[in-house]
């Protein structure tokens, strides 16, 4: 792998044995554990510099960071604010992972990042968007011209699977035409971690969806596989293209929020909290392996019920 720091010949060499690792380590994540192409490019970005502060460092092996070189390494990237607290803790989180992986396969004894901590910042909540936007979104008229209407076919029906069953970009993108059952309205995804999960399928989604599966055959290529969704050359419609479709849509009906996958599955989780109150459900919806990563959205519920009193109780409206 070319990489852009100058090194000698030797540390060339040593970098290029330790990004080989790296390279493994991502390939199994890509192929296993369907982790999103946007969080290994993250990954990718994070270990490429330690590799290149360990080589630097005089280092040969991963195996020779510890608490001390950690420390030299983080330190800097928080008292600079070259990186926020929030994408050094993500840098740590692929740090953990990276080497935990290492261990199996006996190229370390010990992962310094498992005991390494910096103060966590306060969780910001996500931002949502109302419900009568959603709606505005989702049963906005289609664009002119048969090839726009074909296309705005498709990103309708991905809009309203996402609204529907709070799914992540990456989860949509990898879903196949096996993994749907709209005769019972549910679909199966894989998730973080390999784990699978049966979700539902809303009304409006199954009928999106369908309209979608009947022009599905105007897209289709040799190679394009069992993806459910396709891009207009066939293939499988990645996440970075989700993302630009969701964009175009939302400019094209004059929605100023930045729309966005993850936005969506926000909208999904909050609205269907404050509908049903039940928190474990909407955890077992979303798949978050803890309640705690559930529990912001009670801070979501808790804001909007605050100004519905703040604006309906006599004693607490304002003059």
């Amino acid at each position: 792998m070319a990489c852009c720091v100058c090194m000698n010949g030797d540390k060339a060499s040593h970098l290029d044995i330790l990004l080989d690792d790296l390279e493994a380590w991502l390939g199994i994540l890509h192929s296993q554990r369907y982790v999103s192409e946007h969080t290994l490019a993250a990954y990718r970005r994070d270990l490429n510099k330690l590799a290149i502060f360990l080589v630097k460092q005089g280092c040969e092996e991963w195996a020779e960071l510890d608490q001390d070189r950690l420390s030299a390494f983080i330190g800097p990237l928080l008292s600079t604010n070259s990186l926020l607290p929030t994408s050094v803790q993500r840098m740590l989180s692929a740090m953990r992972g990276f080497y935990d992986w290492l261990g199996q396969q006996s190229k370390v004894s010990v992962n310094p990042a498992r005991a390494f901590k910096i103060k966590r910042q306060p969780r910001e909540l996500p931002h949502v968007i109302d419900v009568d936007t959603i709606h505005a979104l989702l049963d906005a008229p289609p664009p002119e011209g048969e090839h726009a209407i074909k296309l705005w076919t498709r990103d309708r029906a991905v809009m309203e699977l996402f609204y529907s069953s709070g799914l992540r970009v990456s989860e949509l993108s990898n879903a196949q035409l096996i993994d749907i059952d709209l005769s019972d309205g549910i679909i199966t995804v894989t998730g973080k971690g390999r784990k699978t999960r049966v979700l539902p399928v809303g009304r409006k989604a199954i009928i999106a969806i369908r309209d979608w599966l009947r022009i599905r055959s105007d897209f289709l290529k040799a190679d394009s596989g069992n993806w459910i969704f396709l891009t207009e050359r066939g293939g499988r419609f990645s996440e970075r293209a989700i993302q630009f479709a969701l964009e175009s849509q939302a400019r094209r009906i004059g929605i100023a929020q930045h729309l966005h996958p993850h936005l969506l599955r926000h909208c999904f989780a909050s609205h269907l909290l404050e509908s049903s109150q039940d928190l474990r459900a909407v955890q077992e919806l979303l798949g978050h392996a803890s309640i705690s990563t559930t529990q912001i959205y009670t801070h979501l519920d808790y804001q909007h019920l605050a100004n519905v009193y703040d604006k309906a109780h006599p004693r607490a409206k304002k003059e």
